[in-house]
């Protein structure tokens, strides 16, 4: 994973969803779904759920998007279907791009993407055009400047938990997981007291793409405009940034 560090596109995730407080209320609406898909809508018997409501209200997210965020997981909205669609294709000077979106409407969904893209010179593409420059896996950060963390025990944890490895910068240590084991490797981890800048199972890059200054600038739009949907939840690039 040497040079594949998702650190600092995940920075730029981070600022520019703090610049809204309505993104903020997005990212938390996607880490609710996520938690209650995968362990249930019951904050009791979920604490990976209950962690994320806590959050969630720390940030003033209102009760009503927190329980809308829960019910979509658990089918609780009557009348409304949910379906998780990935859509890929290519943004300016090549760039691989994978959004994930939630949708009740995949055809208000598609056309709202689609535009995105040929907004900012990119397309979409067939699925399967991108996925395959990328790995699936479980990936979490602790921030270095919040914890005074011994590396050497650290790393002997992570490996006792289960991880793959663990990547060491002067802000964060990133530790990387199967998929299949990312839960087991993050409540255990959480249990020895460890906290968490960020804990997902994610898609990273098998290589980056740098790309003229005028080409990212259009991608950071094209990324923008993906954010400002609803439907979005997640996008994967492999820009250098």
């Amino acid at each position: 994973m040497a040079g594949h560090s998702k650190w600092k596109n995940i920075q730029r995730r981070k600022n520019a969803q703090d610049a809204k407080k309505g993104k903020i209320f997005m990212k938390y609406a996607k880490d609710l779904y996520v938690a209650a898909k995968e362990g249930g809508g019951d904050p009791e018997t979920n604490p990976n759920l209950r962690t994320v409501i806590e959050k969630a209200k720390a940030n003033n997210m209102p009760n009503d998007n927190i329980d809308r965020a829960i019910k979509k997981a658990t089918g609780g909205l009557d009348g409304v279907q949910y379906e998780e669609t990935v859509y890929e294709g290519y943004g300016p000077g090549g760039i691989a791009v994978m959004v994930e979106v939630l949708t009740d409407n995949k055809n208000r969904t598609a056309s709202e993407v689609r535009h995105a893209f040929s907004k900012n010179g990119g397309n979409l593409g067939e699925n399967g055009c991108v996925s395959f420059m990328f790995d699936r896996k479980g990936y979490l950060v602790i921030d270095r400047s919040d914890h005074d963390i011994d590396e050497d025990d650290l790393m002997m944890d992570v490996l006792e938990a289960g991880g793959d490895e663990m990547e060491t910068s002067e802000d964060v240590f990133e530790i990387y997981t199967d998929p299949d084991s990312f839960t087991e490797v993050r409540d255990t981890l959480l249990e020895k007291g460890y906290e968490f800048d960020t804990a997902e199972v994610t898609m990273l890059p098998q290589n980056s793409t740098t790309v003229s200054e005028d080409k990212e600038h259009k991608m950071n739009k094209l990324i923008d405009m993906l954010e400002d949907s609803e439907d979005v939840q997640d996008i994967y690039h492999n820009m250098e940034v």
